[in-house]
Formats: C-alpha cells, sequence, structure tokens
C-alpha cells in the first residue's frame, strides 16, 4: 500500500522534531499505522534558516497555502501557532476534505467548537493530543482510557515555564522577576512571558481538557485566569512551612451547581505526588469514579516530545483513514449531538480553601478584630502562624489557613480586613486544593 502523504505547516522546534520522529522511526510507525507515512510538502517563515531536521525529500515553500492545495497531501499537520492564519488554513484543509493534525492549543480553545462541527460536515479528522501537555498522552487517556468513567474533576501543572519558576523560587529562596530572567535565557519562557506566568496558556489547555472531561463545549473566554506575578518567595516558604508547595494549578471540577474552571496558584499538601512535580515537567491528575485518581506525567514541551503526540495522531489518523466517519472517536470524546449544556461557575461561586497573608500590627487586640470579621463571613480557621517582627513597632506578618468557603464571601472578608488601621497593605490571598479522592 502506498504511504500516506502529509503536509507540513510550520517547521520550528515542534515540525523539526516531528521530521526528525517521522523519518528516524519509520518503520515502527508503518507497522503501528499499516502504512507509510511521508512529510512530502512543508512551509516555514525563512527557507535559509538552519533546522534541527533533515529536509531531505520534502519540498519547501514560504507559502502556507500551496501545502494545503497540493492535491498528494491528504494530511495537514499545523504547527504556526496562533490562531490568526492558523485558523484559515486548518478550515480551508478541512473544506477541501483533508484531515488535521495540530499541536495549537489557542486555535482548538478559542475555535475548537467551529472547526469541529465544519470536520465533522467534511468527514474529516481534527487531531490535537499535541495542544496539550505536550508528549503526555493525556486527551487519548481522557476521550478513550477513562471512557467509562465520570470524571468528577481534574486538576493539572500544564505550563512548564511556570512550573520552573516556582520550583527554583523553592528550592533556591529566589525572587520571582530573577527566576524569570533565567528562564528566558534558558529558553523555558519567551521574551514577553505574558502567555505563561498569568496563566493564558494553561488556561488555553483546561479549555481543552475539561471539554472531553465533561462532554461540554470549549469555552475559553469563561475561564478563570490568574497568574503568578504576585507570588513571593516568603509565600513558598511559608506554605513549605505548613506542609504545602505552591504550584500553578488548572482546575476543573464538575458539581451540582455546574463547572469550575480556573487556574491560578494553588497551594498542595507536599505529599500529593503532583505536588511534587518539579521544573518543567507537567503533571494532570484526573478523578473518575470508578478509576479514583490517575495521573499523567512526563514532559510538557520540547521538540521532540511533542512530536511524538503529533506523530501519534498521524498514526490514528491514518489509521482511520478508510473507516466510516460516524464511527469515529468523537473529538470532544462524546457524541456531537449529546454534549451537555452545563453553566460555567463565575469565580465568586467557587468554594475553595484559601492561605492568608497580611501585615498586623503587633498590638493586643488586633487579631481578634480580624478573627472577628472571618467569623462574621462564616470563615473558619484551620491554621495561623504568626512571625515575630523584624523590630519593635513594625509590623508582623500573619499567615492564616481556612477550611472551604465561597470566594465571594472571602472577597468581602478580605476588603474589610485590609480596612483595618492595623492592616498595613493588601492582604496576599492563594486558593487551596487538597486533591484527594474524597474532595
Amino acid at each position: 500500500m502506498n504511504p500516506v502523504k502529509v503536509g507540513l505547516l510550520g517547521l520550528g522546534t515542534v515540525g523539526g522534531g516531528t521530521v526528525n520522529v517521522l523519518k528516524r522511526n519509520a518503520a515502527e510507525i508503518a507497522r503501528r499505522a499499516g502504512r507509510g507515512i511521508e512529510i512530502i510538502h512543508a512551509a516555514a517563515r525563512d527557507l535559509d534558516k538552519p533546522r534541527i531536521c533533515d529536509t531531505t525529500g520534502i519540498k519547501l515553500t514560504t507559502d502556507p497555502n500551496e501545502v494545503v492545495n497540493n492535491p498528494d497531501v491528504e494530511i495537514i499537520i499545523e504547527l504556526i501557532g496562533g490562531d490568526g492564519l492558523a485558523r484559515t488554513m486548518v478550515t480551508q484543509a478541512i473544506e477541501q476534505g483533508k484531515h488535521v493534525v495540530t499541536a495549537n492549543k489557542a486555535l482548538i480553545a478559542k475555535h475548537g467548537n467551529e472547526i469541529f462541527a465544519l470536520a465533522q460536515q467534511k468527514g474529516v479528522m481534527v487531531a490535537f493530543e499535541a495542544a496539550v501537555a505536550g508528549g503526555i498522552p493525556i486527551i487519548k487517556a481522557i476521550r478513550e482510557g477513562l471512557a467509562g468513567n465520570d470524571i468528577q474533576w481534574l486538576a493539572g501543572i500544564i505550563n512548564g515555564t511556570g512550573n520552573f519558576i516556582l520550583t527554583e523560587m523553592r528550592d533556591k529562596g529566589r525572587d520571582f522577576d530573577d527566576v524569570l530572567k533565567e528562564a528566558q535565557a534558558l529558553g523555558y519562557a519567551e521574551a514577553d512571558p505574558t502567555f505563561d506566568v498569568e496563566g493564558i496558556d494553561a488556561a488555553h489547555k483546561l479549555t481543552i481538557l475539561a471539554s472531553i472531561a465533561f462532554g461540554i463545549p470549549l469555552q475559553f473566554e469563561k475561564t478563570f485566569t490568574e497568574g503568578i506575578t504576585t507570588i513571593s518567595r516568603e509565600d513558598v516558604a511559608y506554605a513549605e512551612e505548613l506542609g504545602y508547595r505552591i504550584k500553578h494549578l488548572g482546575v476543573a471540577r464538575h458539581t451540582e451547581k455546574g463547572i469550575e474552571l480556573r487556574v491560578h496558584p494553588t497551594l498542595i499538601p507536599e505529599r500529593r505526588l503532583i505536588a511534587n512535580v518539579d521544573g518543567v515537567k507537567n503533571a494532570v491528575l484526573v478523578m473518575g469514579d470508578a478509576v479514583g485518581p490517575t495521573l499523567y506525567y512526563g514532559a510538557g514541551a520540547g521538540a521532540e516530545p511533542t512530536a511524538s503526540a503529533v506523530v501519534a495522531d498521524l498514526v490514528d489518523v491514518v489509521r482511520a483513514l478508510t473507516s466510516d466517519p460516524e464511527n469515529r472517536v468523537p473529538h470532544l470524546a462524546f457524541q456531537a449531538d449529546a454534549l451537555a449544556n452545563d453553566p460555567i461557575l463565575p469565580m465568586e461561586e467557587v468554594e475553595t480553601a484559601y492561605y492568608l497573608r497580611m501585615a498586623a500590627q503587633d498590638k493586643p487586640g488586633v487579631m481578634a478584630r480580624v478573627t472577628s470579621i472571618l467569623g462574621d463571613h462564616e470563615i473558619s480557621i484551620e491554621a495561623i502562624i504568626q512571625k515575630e517582627p523584624v523590630a519593635e513597632g513594625e509590623f508582623a506578618n500573619v499567615i492564616m489557613l481556612t477550611h472551604k468557603v465561597q470566594e465571594k464571601q472571602m472577597n468581602q472578608a478580605i476588603a474589610k480586613i485590609e480596612a483595618l488601621d492595623s492592616i498595613n497593605g493588601p492582604v496576599k490571598r492563594i486558593r487551596m486544593e487538597v486533591l484527594d479522592s474524597n474532595k
């Protein structure tokens, strides 16, 4: 049987890795797919740029339209990134009846609903394993491996840059800005790191995970997002002292009231496996009613880890080329006409526990007023630490852990605490998650 011919859009890090993996493992891939898979046409912005791959035998162009319109190409791999040109090229490919493999989390999170609808109409597949957590096969695990479960919640470290920064802050007592500069020098963070450190990248990925876990349409715009730029080394150290680690976590939970979709810094008990995922690694913890908690760990980025997921998708598409479109695995795990319309909860309605840090005057009655305000808003305290001020008359750091409470109650309480003359500056608030099988 003739090899399947593939067009590649983007010859950067992941594109080069994909070429390398396909060439190096060609025989094994053909054994698995039932046919060979060959990239015959590729588009790149700069054809003279040094590559990490050998492009011998691949026709190169700067025009992605040439690749998409090539009549010999049956599958398009989209590795351009962003949701402008990539969206146009993917839509154009689907319109021509070509299957698509993409690593583009922004494209899927923001435009996946319309893309999948068009793909279903045209009878083609859009595969996107590489869009979340690099080489970790988390999409396939939830969509297929856990298909017999009612997924209750999932929580993930799904941005390696943020995890590297928080790990360095904890292990070496460094400041955020200092570690960010190193992350940029090492190539872990972009010159403009906003997408990583403000949680936008993680929110794209969480949107996708929640959709396949709960069978809901993609709703990126409703995902609550908070970054790690305000996390201090003191917060990291205090959390450690209390038996917790701070991770930039994506959390999706199916509750009776609706679905929680949120990305934010989170205290996790240090005994949890996911709390010990360090550096640029990713991990996703999924709770199913039948299987219980399962943890998926590995490289969340990089040339060949991400290429591993791209090529796995290619193999899946090739296997399904001759199958009836109605009998393929649905894009979002659930049949397209069976997606639920569960509401996404606004952050104010989410219930979670909290870490609070405030600078309080070191004199009698101050803590009584603070605890009275918390009590008035039905917030109970689990633990409290008061640090001695450096000098007499200075403010002392007070750290509290609370039990679960609705966010709007905590917002109201914090506003009243910050209004006290005896409290200096804003109250630092970090949400907490236990992440056990009962919560």
